[in-house]
């Protein structure tokens, strides 16, 4: 099989060809690693390889395939990690300077998942510092370029592991997402990346971003996603929030997907009243229009009545931003050192009180928690725009555009349509739905029930299969 095929095999075919010893790890990893070396200058997507390591993993895979052992789901597939989540013995450099040469001295739970599950580890995959942004630019490890248009934003703040995956250098990649930070990026390259519930995938060491962040699985097909699911999630006795179902096999649940004779709402904005591009709006209603008619779900445009998010979503983003950078980053390197809009998050959060904080993160988004459930006792699943626009070129150290449709927005969540399902913990996905006439990805989001995962992960498989999207792939290399 020629290399590129290799690079962009999907996981799961992939894991049953290495099971099946019709296709080698080496083989594999090698592709990978050389298509990595050619493409990653253009990207800048990884802050670490692992080539040595790697391929030396893709030894031993190669070598209990051959005597018989049993093996994981993932056995011999490589993955990456974002640069925020522990690697032991790995940097993990958060994308920021005062963490320049730290590395861990324990590997997070989803890590310690992938390699049980036989996964191979290549490296890490570029962030903004802190994740504080839907733009991957960091002022230690530089920006990350689209791979349909590298002057273009790859999203963020997993931007290297979604650029990484739909540039065929590794097949399925791990991302965090504190108020879209898998979603942005999968709708700005163009591929599968999928929020699980709130503590479906533990979160250990403990997230500093407490009960906002999720960390889940981005890939070019959502079966792979599911696959990628199967190995990470279930409890861990170390996380209270941990979500106690064991063993389920996502890949299996999906098979034969079909939303037939699901509610679903359709909105343009998901009720956030933001200014959305006219390519964008089109993708997704002709999107809502193939949900009604050949996957035969009930669908109903909807506008949502609920309380405005933007207030209590800054207040909380902002203290939090601003409680890491003043305790972690200032007392290490010079503000000159630090991302323009990193600080300007910080001198928004001290200026918020207690009260401020107290309201917003717990009075404020339990009344939008209900109020959502409530929305989601007549409805199965809500489908918008995951972002209001296609990538765009990058901004400089701005979190995002000025403007969408010739309208100014706010640029850090103006944009986003993705940050209400990270304060209720709903599980959202989102899966390319076309391309704007500049040859831009644009994404569908599909929410579903908090818990309702495999019914979000349902809806998205099925769509992809009526689609020719995920089967696209970028110019770049």
């Amino acid at each position: 099989m020629a290399a590129e095929e290799l690079c962009f095999m999907p996981a799961a075919r992939m894991a049953d060809a290495i099971r099946g010893r019709e296709l080698s790890p080496v083989e594999v990893v090698d592709a990978v690693l050389a298509r990595i070396e050619r493409v990653n200058p253009a990207l800048n997507a990884f802050t670490v390889v692992r080539a040595e390591e790697a391929r030396a993993a893709a030894r031993d895979a190669e070598q209990a395939v051959m005597r018989g052992d049993e093996v994981g789901p993932l056995h011999g597939v490589p993955f990456t990690i974002k640069d925020l989540t522990f690697t032991k013995g790995v940097k993990t450099m958060r994308g920021s300077k005062a963490f320049a040469d730290f590395v861990p001295g324990e590997n997070s739970v989803v890590v310690e998942r992938l390699l049980g599950a036989g996964g191979i580890f290549l490296g890490k995959t570029t962030t903004p510092e802190l994740g504080n942004k839907g733009v991957t630019e960091s002022p230690l490890t530089g920006t990350t370029n689209n791979p349909w248009k590298t002057t273009h934003i790859a999203g963020g703040s997993s931007g290297g592991a979604a650029a990484a995956v739909a540039a065929g250098l590794g097949p399925i990649a791990e991302g965090s997402d504190g108020a879209g930070s898998i979603r942005i990026p999968a709708s700005c390259c163009g591929v599968a990346g999928f929020k699980p519930s709130y503590g479906r995938v533990p979160t250990f060491p403990p997230s500093p971003f407490q009960t906002l962040s999720h960390q889940g699985p981005l890939a070019r097909t959502v079966e792979d996603a599911a696959l990628m699911l199967t190995a990470i999630a279930g409890p861990d006795d170390r996380v209270p929030y941990a979500i106690a179902e064991r063993g389920v096999d996502y890949r299996a649940a999906i098979a034969g997907a079909s939303v037939k004779g699901l509610r679903v709402a359709y909105s343009r904005d998901v009720g956030l009243g933001v200014p959305v591009d006219a390519e964008v709006a089109a993708r997704v209603e002709a999107a809502a229009k193939l949900f009604a008619g050949a996957l035969g779900a009930e669908v109903e445009e909807v506008t949502l009545d609920l309380p405005d998010p933007y207030e209590a979503a800054m207040t909380i983003w902002s203290t939090l931003m601003g409680a890491l950078t003043t305790t972690l980053i200032l007392p290490a390197v010079a503000r000159e050192d630090v991302d323009p809009a990193l600080l300007n998050l910080v001198d928004r959060g001290e200026k918020v009180s207690g009260l401020d904080y107290y309201r917003a993160a717990y009075m404020f988004r339990g009344e939008y928690y209900a109020r959502m459930m409530a929305f989601f006792e007549t409805y199965d699943l809500l489908i918008s725009p995951t972002i209001t626009t296609p990538a765009f070129p990058h901004p400089g150290w701005a979190p995002g555009p000025a403007t969408v449709a010739g309208q100014p927005i706010d640029p850090m969540l103006g944009w986003l349509l993705t940050y209400p399902f990270n304060l209720t913990g709903q599980p959202a996905a989102s899966v390319p739905c076309g391309f704007s006439a500049g040859g831009l990805p644009i994404g569908l989001q599909i929410a579903g029930r908090r818990h309702a995962d495999i019914t979000v992960l349902r809806a998205a498989a099925a769509y992809e299969q009526a689609t020719p999207w995920a089967q696209h792939r970028p110019p770049v290399g």
